[in-house]
């Protein structure tokens, strides 16, 4: 653990000490050296659990994740140079700074086997998010979305706070591997089922569950590209992660919890797929997605079944990749036109055509065209559901048709089409745009080879 933490936390040194032509080239190069070594995890040697420290420790559910934290912050900082390169240098420090500050955050998160450090690390990843999206969004909207990110979370995680000490003073202990060892934690008596509710609550809120998902698409659209990439594919993996560990200490779910989910998570799929379709701004677009394919997730962890856990674990990897991906190419087109809205981005495929070719990849991963991993994911899922209930396969058969329609309305509207007049000349796509994109796509195309490698299921 520490050979990865320890070069995450120099580079904030690096990135305060490096010269000013050196300072893009140095940081992304380390954080790249940080990935590449965190790949480590993903070999089958901490089966079942591996112990890092006393804290920390490593399984099939977290190494995934974990190595999907490591990848994505030099692609952040690769995303982000396009849209600071007016800022003065103690600005970009600044902002490389907070990114970086994400990471080890993230890494403790996701790898932490005790409930306490788990809840302060979970909230301490709001810290950076939120100075991203109130400092450096573009809008004056982005206070408001600061706010709406802030008041969900926290209010949502102090029920959770509570339940935890709760549990301390019961039991004496919030190891993971002990509360497990002291089963059941929580019985099915209606103190218990309010608890097992706050347990979830928080993390319901993060993931985000349709109802609960009001701050998403606002902080999406007001959040700089790389705020927007570490929400997508980060911060709602936390709350689908957080499910996975904490539904594994109320087992099983009391079936008064199990319904109004599992009916919210797929109602919100099928309803968000549906908003999709009538969106004018694209980020919009790809942060509703995020909800709909994210309430698959949630539905998968609640049932509880080996099928549904690798399920969502293959699609909240799969899906942090594509929608990182889409945020990108969004942000490519936003540079370019200075507008979100479809109507004005239209037809661009005669003046890009190797970004169009970028765009046809991220769409058809979206929409889990096979063999994406996103089909395999769906489909276990899907079946999983089946499996419990076949009525379930109406709205999951539904999800999967808009979100095949919202996909590729998306991709006819941006790409195809006649080029809206007021577009007069446009920029080249860049070698560094061309290299983030294949940096997204490529662990995606790998996996489709070997996915048993983030199903959380042993080798």
């Amino acid at each position: 653990m520490l050979k990865v933490l320890l070069p995450t936390i120099m580079l904030i040194p690096t990135t305060m000490l490096s010269p000013q032509k050196l300072l893009w080239t140095n940081t992304t190069t380390h954080s790249l050296l940080i990935a590449s070594i965190s790949l480590h995890w993903l070999l089958p040697t901490h089966y079942p659990n591996k112990n890092l420290t006393q804290w920390t420790s490593i399984d099939q559910i977290s190494s995934p994740l974990l190595v999907l934290s490591c990848w994505l912050l030099p692609l952040m900082i690769l995303a982000s140079q396009n849209h600071l390169q007016h800022e003065p240098p103690t600005r970009k420090r600044i902002f490389i700074t907070t990114l970086v500050m994400a990471q080890p955050l993230l890494l403790l998160a996701f790898s932490a086997t005790e409930l306490m450090l788990f809840y302060i690390t979970f909230e301490a990843t709001l810290i950076p998010t939120l100075i991203l999206i109130t400092r450096w969004g573009s809008q004056p909207e982005r206070l408001s979305a600061g706010i709406y990110l802030l008041f969900y979370t926290l209010i949502s995680s102090l029920p959770l706070l509570v339940t935890i000490l709760y549990l301390h003073t019961h039991i004496g202990t919030l190891h993971l591997t002990m509360l497990k060892l002291s089963h059941p934690a929580l019985t099915n008596s209606w103190t218990d089922l309010l608890l097992s509710l706050a347990l979830l609550m928080a993390f319901m809120v993060k993931a985000p569950l349709y109802g609960l998902h009001l701050w998403l698409p606002k902080a999406h659209v007001e959040a700089p590209i790389a705020g927007s990439m570490l929400l997508a594919a980060l911060l709602l993996k936390l709350g689908g992660y957080g499910i996975m560990r904490l539904t594994l200490l109320i087992n099983p779910i009391p079936p008064l919890l199990h319904f109004p989910f599992l009916t919210l998570a797929l109602w919100g799929a099928l309803m968000t797929s549906s908003i999709c379709l009538r969106q004018t701004d694209l980020k919009s677009l790809i942060a509703y997605s995020s909800v709909s394919h994210m309430g698959l997730v949630i539905a998968a962890c609640i049932l509880q079944t080996h099928w549904s856990f690798t399920g969502a674990m293959i699609l909240m990897i799969s899906h942090g990749l594509t929608s990182s991906m889409l945020f990108c190419l969004a942000n490519t087109t936003y540079e370019r036109t200075h507008s979100r809205i479809l109507l004005l981005t239209r037809g661009l495929q005669p003046l890009l055509p190797l970004m169009a070719t970028w765009w046809l990849l991220a769409n058809l991963t979206n929409m889990a065209l096979p063999p994406t991993t996103n089909l395999m994911a769906e489909l276990t899922i899907m079946i999983s559901l089946f499996n419990w209930s076949p009525l379930t396969i109406i709205l999951t058969g539904a999800t999967t048709l808009l979100t095949a329609s919202y996909t590729l309305s998306m991709l006819l509207t941006t790409q195809r089409g006649t080029l809206p007049t007021h577009i007069t000349s446009m920029q080249n796509s860049s070698t560094r745009e061309h290299l983030l994109m294949t940096l997204h796509i490529t662990p995606l195309l790998l996996l489709i080879l070997k996915p048993e490698m983030m199903s959380g299921m042993p080798l």
